[in-house]
Order: structure tokens, then sequence, then C-alpha cells
């Protein structure tokens, strides 16, 4: 890693806190404190991605390296680096929480290759000012998921961070999986993400909420100089622009998550980055069946606040936080307000042009809606798997019957039994519509398939996937993390070699933790 391009813009440009003691605290004047890494007794490397090495600088030999163990598993600080955990505060399933902050993250440093910036951070490699009553540590089971779900979310086409490392630290961790009372030692472990920066809209908040405005001025124009150089003109401009860039991202970024049936689980706002990228992989899961109302997250059991069809409000009143925090140096709400309100205008209009693509349909008509709203309603009359449903769609053709259109995504079903009568019915008047509104399209079947196959992905990491990959990496087999990671670089392609994974949800995967219940103990 001889060759990496430090650079520490960040640490360098920005006001770091005057105590460099690592005590749990709260930080004030400060959006950053230096910190190290908690040095892990006896490192093991999991799992590398070469193509995010290969993005940052890092050689394909030089992950094998002694320096690439040590380095990213906390156990050296890299010359020339000052590693340090951010400032931040953040709304926690809609209420204020105050302050937050890189509780168990760890920013390594900056580096720049091919003329892009990436920000290498730890999770799970120790203790920093903002740990509060926690360790900083992380344990094998949600760094193996957090490993695979960035990499996977990236071939999908989703913005997100990504993964360099899965290190085993060699320690044991002490975690209450389910918040029960009962914990229990797991495996340590350390995952690299790699991301622009890890700047989220709590970092803004955490300013404004203690008037730190002088503060919070440097910081957004921080952001705009080095993120989103395109903003120009008055200081003011530049301000709402950046909240609308923000809020364009944002609104791009859920409408992939509705696109392929991720459901995050934590949308707080100290979760929400400013590039308008996924971070933080917590008790995330995918629609197994087309349920809007499903959520993984144990915690948000009862409100299902975070939802998959909750989502882009969720979005929206997030960004309604940033816009209070940035207020103070607009002075006007109107403005912000306009933005706000278009968020979801332009959400719905973007959403209908993106599910008509999953559908094969590439012109818009008014009967659209109804279409729409028709299969989002079947969808749910008897458990259908999503990710199946859509991808087995391209196999049909104009000139198919209803019962054949039926018979093609009749796999999508998890009770194939239940396709009868009322049920039945409903499916049936919808194909009808459908089938109807295939003719109008101009592309032939082929064509519609192709396309709608780079839409409609046949893979998604699925959580009884994950499971039985940590299942086994727990028994020190590491082979399922190799063939999952290989399978979701490309999850559009066939890939027939991999097909037992192209399947529904098991039974037993029902009410197993880690695959129906997830929590953010990590």
């Amino acid at each position: 890693m001889k060759d990496l391009k430090i650079k520490n813009r960040f640490t360098a440009e920005l006001p770091a806190d005057l105590d460099e003691t690592n005590e749990i605290r709260q930080v004030s004047k400060a959006v950053f404190s230096f910190v190290n890494p908690t040095p892990p007794s006896n490192p093991k490397l999991i799992h590398a991605s070469e193509e995010v090495a290969d993005l940052v600088g890092i050689s394909k030999d030089e992950i094998q390296s002694e320096s690439f163990l040590n380095v990213f598993s906390g156990k050296e600080v890299l010359a020339g680096t000052r590693p340090y955990a951010m400032c931040y505060a953040g709304h926690q399933f809609g209420n204020w929480a105050g302050q937050l902050g890189d509780g168990r993250a760890i920013n390594l440093t900056e580096v720049e290759h091919n003329n892009s910036f990436f920000t290498l951070q730890l999770k799970g490699a120790g203790k920093t000012p903002y740990s509060r009553t926690a360790d900083g540590l992380a344990v094998l089971r949600s760094s193996v998921r957090e490993y695979l779900c960035a990499e996977a979310m990236h071939h999908l086409g989703v913005p997100t961070t990504r993964s360099l490392s899965l290190m085993l630290s060699g320690d044991q961790v002490l975690r209450d999986i389910l918040y029960n009372g009962n914990p229990a030692y797991e495996k340590g472990a350390v995952v690299c993400r790699v991301a622009p920066s890890f700047i989220r809209f709590g970092s803004f908040e955490m300013l404004t909420a203690r008037n730190e405005l002088k503060n919070l001025k440097e910081f957004v124009e921080y952001n705009i100089k080095y993120y989103f150089p395109e903003i120009q003109g008055e200081p003011k401009e530049q301000y709402l622009q950046f909240f609308k860039t923000v809020a364009d991202k944002t609104r791009e970024m859920i409408l992939h998550w509705q696109r392929v049936g991720f459901v995050h689980g934590v949308m707080n706002t100290d979760n929400m980055s400013v590039h308008g990228i996924t971070i933080d992989y917590g008790p995330y899961g995918w629609l197994e069946n087309y349920d809007p109302n499903w959520t993984p997250n144990t915690t948000d059991s009862q409100n299902r606040r975070y939802r998959f069809g909750n989502q882009p409000q969720i979005a929206q009143w997030n960004l309604y936080q940033l816009a209070n925090a940035l207020y103070p140096l607009i002075n006007e709400a109107e403005p912000l307000e306009k933005i706000l309100e278009s968020f979801i205008t332009d959400f719905d209009s973007d959403y209908k042009t993106m599910f008509l693509s999953k559908l094969g349909l590439f012109t818009s008509t008014e009967a659209d809606d109804a279409l729409i709203e028709g299969l989002e309603t079947v969808l749910q009359l008897s458990e259908t798997d999503m990710t199946i449903f859509f991808r087995n769609l391209s196999q049909i053709k104009k000139a198919d019957s209803i019962e054949k259109a039926i018979e093609k995504i009749e796999y999508a079903f998890y009770t194939p039994a239940e396709i009868s009568g009322s049920i039945l019915d409903s499916w049936k008047k919808w194909f009808a519509v459908y089938l109807q509104r295939l003719q109008a399209e101009h592309p032939s079947d082929q064509e519609r398939s192709e396309k709608m196959n780079t839409i409609n992905p046949k893979y998604v990491l699925r959580n009884y996937m994950s499971q039985l990959a940590i299942d086994a990496a727990d028994q020190d087999d590491y082979t399922l993390i190799d063939e999952l990671y290989l399978l979701l670089q490309k999850p559009y392609d066939e890939q027939p070699e991999y097909e037992k994974w192209f399947a529904k949800r098991p039974d037993w995967a029902r009410s197993k933790v880690g695959c129906s219940m997830l929590s953010c103990s990590s």
C-alpha cells in the first residue's frame, strides 16, 4: 500500500475536538475527534474485494500482505494518517436523540485515486468518544451481512458504500442479539467500508442544535467545495442548491430501493448520507413476499415506521430535519419548503416510470396508474415472491393466453393451492389488462424480455442466504461467503450454476433469528 495517495482534507480543514483522550463524552465545537482503533489480538483476513481495492489504489498482491491485514483490522495506523471518529446527532425512530457520532466506526484516512476521493472507514474497530455505553466493536454475523450487502447493492445499481475487506479480530464480543436479556459471546470482526465520505444529515443537525452556526457554515461550504463543486453562485443560493442536490440524490436512492425490494430497516437521520448512498447496513432485508408493510427490524415491529412502503415518506421526513438544520444559513422557509414538497411529487412520477419498466412497459398511458395499483393489490392476496414474480414476468409473450401467463409466474407463489376462486379471478383480471397493454408496446417479446432482465434482478441477498453464510463462517468455513460474493456480482445474469439461489424463502427461515427477526445488535 506504499502507493496509496493519502489526503487529509477532512481533518486538515474542519474543526477538531481539542480533547484527544478516548473517553466517552459530549463533544462540542467540533465535527470529529482523533482516535486510534483498538488493536485486535489475532486478526485474520476472511475476504477482500479486489475490485474495491483497485478502486482506491491497492494492488491485488498487496491484499495478501501483512500491512493490509494490520491496517484494515486496526492493528496498525497507516503512516501519514490520523484516524478519527465523526461527531453527529440525529432523529431515531422520529425522536431527537442528541449527540450520537461514530460509536463503532473509525475513519482511517481519505485517499485519492484516478481523480476520485475515497474515505476508508473501519466498522467494529473499538471505542470512540461517541460509543456511549457500548464497546465500539462488531461481531462476525453483522459484519458478514454488511460486507456482502454493500457489494450486492453496488452491482444491483443501487447507490451505496462499498466493502473493501472483512476480517476476524480474534477477540470475543458480548452481544444481546435480540435485546431480550440473553447476551452471549460471539466472534469479533472488522469491516473496511469505502465511500466518498460518511457525512450524514445528523452532522448538520448537531451543529445547528448546539447553535454552532460558524462551524455549520464552514461545514456546508466544505461539502459544496469538495463533493458538489458544480454548485455556484451567491452563498444563500449555494446552500439551497446543496439541499436540493441532496434531496434529488436521496430520491434516486430510494427509487432504487423500491425497485429491487430493499428495506433499510433503520432510516434514522444519522443513517442518511448527503451523497444519496445507502449506508449503515444493520437490520435490513429484501422483500420475500410482496408486503409494503414489512419491516425487518424487531425494534420497529410495533409501529413499522420504516416499513417498505413508507420509505419514500421517511426520506422526505428526514429531509425536513436537514432543512431545519440548514435554515439558519438561509433564513427563508419557502424555498426549502418548495424543494420538500416537490420531493414526493417527483418521486411519484419517477416511481410510475420505474414500475412500468419492471413490467416491460416503456411508454405511459393514463390507464397505467390503475394497472400498477391493481398489481400491488393482487400481489398481496396470497404470498407472492417479489423478486421471482418480476423476473419471470419477462418470460410472458404478447400472444400468451391468460392461463399461460399465470403459469409462467406460478413459481413465485408460496402456496399455489391458494390461487383459486376469487384470488385466481383477480389474477385473471389483472393479466387480461396487462396482456392487452403489452400489445401497445413496440419492442418484440425478446427485446422487452432482455430489457426487463436488466431492471429486475434474478438474485438478491435474501436474509436466509446471509444467515447460511454466517452459520458456516462461525465454523471457520468461508466458502459460502465467497460463493455469494461471486453470485451477487452479476445479479441480472442467469448464472445457471447458481440456480439454487433463485428460490423462495424456505419455511425454516420464517422464524429463524437472522432471517426474519433482526435487530440493530452488532
